[in-house]
């Protein structure tokens, strides 16, 4: 089975993808998806809740990726959770060999979910990062070392002197790696990555790209809407709708795109979501030769 944290130390570029999660996912359904994209990706993140939906716990599914022979990268949200829920789910990760984590704020509860919940923050991510960091210590918790800590920053093009405080504040609390929110305008990247570098943070934590393959401009214009913090250029929407097949033009993107994320220093992967078929990410993967360049590497 593939290893999140040793292909992030010994691979030039790493691939890392997500489960489709909804009420109705079974052990089957999350049988077929790790099927579908083991081979092609080094790990499968697992989200909380995402957009304050509802799913099976990503502990549970965490467990059945690993029977799938796939290594989870498990996703923690603070919202609607107080600290004892947190630690216990942290706790609960260790005892089922779940050690890549990915601690996040969280989805606001949409509107339509009645009755409301009732909203908790008893940590934020950062602070949670902490107090797991002190556990990953604690020998008398977990075995050394045994946490692969993570977050989640959003990709922007900061001026010089920027000081980064937000993954500054995550690294600091003990975050190895994070992940971009979904970011298609590599200019931006680029601006992101070079301020970074500035920063000598990545001497500490290595950063996975957010990006995201579209099936067609509908698709694109849905996702700029609805998911926070995407960012998807209009040339990209462009090509998607003077595409004779846009499904396939979606496949070419996100193939240049991973090539081309590929060459941007410090960047050390990428992590790919279908708003739609998951089957064409082993297609858009095996098209951007990533693959066949981390054998040679």
């Amino acid at each position: 089975m593939k290893n999140f944290r040793k292909a992030l130390s010994t691979q030039d570029f790493v691939i890392t993808s997500e489960l489709f999660l909804t009420p109705e996912t079974d052990s089957n359904s999350i049988q077929m998806q790790a099927d579908i994209l083991r081979g092609y990706v080094d790990a499968i993140l697992i989200t909380d809740n995402q957009s304050g939906r509802i799913h099976m716990s990503t502990l549970a599914a965490g467990a059945l990726l690993i029977d799938a022979g796939v290594d989870p990268i498990v996703q923690l949200s603070c919202r609607n959770r107080n600290r004892i829920s947190l630690l216990s789910d942290l706790l609960g990760c260790l005892a089922l060999g779940i050690t890549s984590i990915s601690l996040v704020r969280g989805d606001r509860v949409p509107d339509d979910f009645q009755p409301r919940p009732k909203a908790i923050m008893d940590v934020n991510a950062t602070e949670l990062i902490r107090i797991a960091n002190i556990m990953k210590k604690d020998e008398n918790i977990a075995a050394p070392g045994s946490f692969f800590l993570g977050g989640v920053v959003t990709a922007h093009a900061p001026k010089p002197g920027w000081p980064a405080k937000n993954i500054t504040e995550k690294v600091d609390a003990g975050a190895q790696f994070v992940f971009t929110h979904t970011c298609l305008d590599l200019d931006i990247l680029r601006t992101y990555m070079q301020r970074l570098g500035e920063t000598k943070l990545l001497w500490n934590c290595h950063v996975v790209a957010g990006i995201v393959l579209l099936s067609s401009e509908e698709d694109a214009r849905w996702v700029s809407k609805n998911r926070p913090n995407v960012i998807i250029p209009n040339d990209i929407i462009t090509r998607l709708s003077k595409a004779k097949n846009p499904e396939e033009e979606g496949i070419e993107i996100c193939a240049e795109q991973l090539q081309e994320l590929s060459k941007i220093p410090s960047i050390s992967g990428a992590h790919i979501i279908a708003s739609e078929k998951l089957t064409n990410i082993p297609v858009a993967i095996a098209k951007s030769g990533i693959l066949e360049t981390n054998k040679t590497s």
